[in-house]
């Protein structure tokens, strides 16, 4: 990635803004997943979707210009399928329309597989610092229960060459899986943090509707944990990773202090973020409205209609005062440190109402670190 842009306006340097790239294709569809991802036994034409990305890049630049980058995210799907030439026009395409902050933070989430492991000494040339690998669980049947294409051995042997090759690396594990106890998660994630330097993203089994999950657990054949032993889990969740030195910062995610993933606190703290690609999402300010944005989910149809017009924009909502208040506060409230009432008061044009405030405050439900005004 190369290039830094045209000059901020005066004010806008310590504004952060966030650039979140999609790539929607997967080998394969994970059994627990209802993300917008795709399975294409033909290859991609990865040239034809990088120019695509590019010229959505483009158009979306020319609606809010001169915002300074500090983050990027190239999510999925399953990003490492990219070479690392596709990464890296894309991350030169942000650089052209766009300044970029001289310590932006570039993640690229990845399987960790032999194959695509050997692809990171690319991603890193390629403008790459920061990898995220999707390991999901440590021990073989959990790992092919869960779907996922790696053994345990292939993943630890992934991160080690992350450790190797990026200043920075994380990676994900599912808990609460069928047949899982405390003790036995303990011992997991125990493993987990002595291979993990700074960052741990530790999600909860969910069951979604309209995944094959979901239907193997209406029908009895899947289990989970109760409602005791799932809350047990997430206790011994917080209490192992606190003691190692990476508390929560936010529901589902861990880190050392200073080391949380940058660009996912664009979305936490309510700031501006741009969505490229198949289904993904921003949040722009253009003309002093706070814009909510989604492109065509189909990647196909996205192809054909950003070299039709430019974008695959099927959603551009101005959400007014109280929706954006709204919004701030369901996401800020994800975070250890929570939100400031002020600039709740700011963004809604009233305040948080101090009975409620109260009443959760001696319920247990929230801590009070600043006073309302």
């Amino acid at each position: 990635m190369s290039g830094a842009g045209s000059a901020l306006p005066a004010g806008q340097e310590k504004q952060a803004f966030g650039v979140y790239v999609h790539w929607p294709f997967c080998l394969s569809k994970c059994p627990y997943c209802d993300f917008n991802s795709h399975v294409r036994h033909a290859p991609v034409d990865e040239a034809r979707f990088a120019r695509a990305f590019e010229r959505e890049i483009k158009t979306t630049a020319a609606r809010m210009p001169r915002r300074q980058v500090s983050s990027i995210f190239l999510g999925g799907g399953t990003p490492s399928l990219m070479r690392p030439e596709t990464v890296g026009a894309i991350l030169d395409a942000i650089a052209r329309h766009w300044p970029v902050a001289d310590d932006v933070e570039v993640t690229l989430e990845a399987n960790p597989t032999s194959v695509e492991a050997t692809r990171f000494a690319g991603y890193r040339v390629a403008g790459v610092n920061r990898v995220s690998l999707g390991v999901q669980a440590l021990d073989d049947a959990s790992l092919k229960a869960l779907g996922r294409l790696h053994t345990a051995r292939e993943a630890l042997d992934a991160v080690q060459i992350a450790r190797q090759t990026f200043d920075r690396y994380s990676f994900d594990l599912i808990y609460a899986r069928p047949d899982q106890t405390p003790r036995m998660w303990a011992d997991e994630l125990k493993t987990a943090i002595a291979e993990a330097a700074e960052h741990l993203s530790l999600y909860q089994l969910t069951i979604e509707p309209e995944t094959p999950f979901f239907a193997l657990h209406a029908q009895g054949k899947l289990k989970t944990p109760d409602e005791t032993t799932a809350r047990a889990l997430y206790d011994v969740t917080q209490e192992v990773c606190a003691k190692a030195g990476l508390p929560a910062y936010e529901i589902s995610n861990h880190a050392r202090p200073g080391a949380e993933c940058r660009h996912n606190l664009v979305y936490w703290r309510g700031e501006e973020y741009a969505g490229i690609g198949p289904g993904a999402h921003g949040r722009l300010d253009i003309g002093g409205v706070r814009h909510a944005i989604a492109t065509e989910k189909r990647p196909e149809t996205w192809l054909m209609r950003v070299e039709s017009v430019g974008h695959g924009i099927i959603t551009d909502d101005g959400l007014n005062s109280e929706e954006r208040a709204d919004e701030f506060l369901l996401m800020g409230l994800r975070l250890t440190e929570g939100i400031d009432p002020r600039r709740y008061q700011a963004l809604s044009g009233r305040p948080l109402d101090p009975r409620r405030i109260a009443l959760l405050r001696d319920e247990g439900a929230i801590s009070i670190r600043l006073e309302l005004a």
